[in-house]
C-alpha cells in the first residue's frame, strides 16, 4: 500500500510558513529552460491549499512564472524538508499601495512531499536577519504581508 501524498498544508505547516521563514522557490528559467532556485521571505499560507508570495516585479522569478507556471517551494521545518509542488498565478502585476514594485503570486498546491533523506532529522531551522535599515524593513514587511493576505 503506497503512502498518501497530502494535497494541502497541515495546520502546523501553515503556522510555520506564516512565521516569516526562509523558503526556497524553484522555477524553470524562461530563457535557458533550466531550474532556477531563489530564496524568498515574503511568503504566506493563504489557505491550506494556496500559498502567496511577493517578488520584485522585474525579477527573473516573475518572468519565469509568466513563462511556466509550474513551481516547487522547499520548506525546511518541523524536523524535516518539505517540497510543495503546484501551479503559480500572478494575481497582481504590481501590488497597490507599496512603493517597491512587487508582484503578488499565488500557488495552488498539488502535493506536499516530505523530501528529507532517510534516517535523519533537521535539528535547526534556517535563520536569517535583516541587514538593511531594520525599521524600514519591518514596515515594508508589514505592508507586504498585509497585501499577501488580502
Amino acid at each position: 500500500m503506497s503512502k498518501q501524498i497530502p494535497q494541502a498544508l497541515s495546520q502546523e505547516q501553515i503556522d510555520f510558513m506564516n512565521d516569516k521563514p526562509l523558503i526556497l522557490l524553484s522555477t524553470i528559467d524562461a530563457e535557458s529552460n533550466t531550474p532556477n532556485t531563489s530564496a524568498i521571505s515574503w511568503v504566506k499560507a493563504h489557505t491550506p491549499t494556496t500559498i502567496r508570495f511577493a517578488v520584485t516585479t522585474n525579477s527573473r522569478t516573475a518572468a519565469n512564472v509568466k513563462a511556466n507556471r509550474r513551481v516547487s517551494l522547499t520548506m525546511i521545518a518541523l524536523g524535516t524538508v518539505y517540497s510543495i509542488v503546484g501551479e503559480a498565478n500572478i494575481l497582481e502585476e504590481k501590488i497597490e499601495g507599496i512603493a517597491m514594485p512587487l508582484s503578488k503570486i499565488e500557488v495552488q498546491i498539488e502535493a506536499v512531499f516530505e523530501s528529507m533523506f532517510w534516517g535523519a532529522a533537521i535539528t535547526q531551522n534556517p535563520a536569517y536577519e535583516k541587514t538593511s535599515n531594520i525599521e524600514k524593513a519591518i514596515a515594508l514587511d508589514n505592508q507586504v504581508f498585509g497585501a499577501l493576505l488580502s
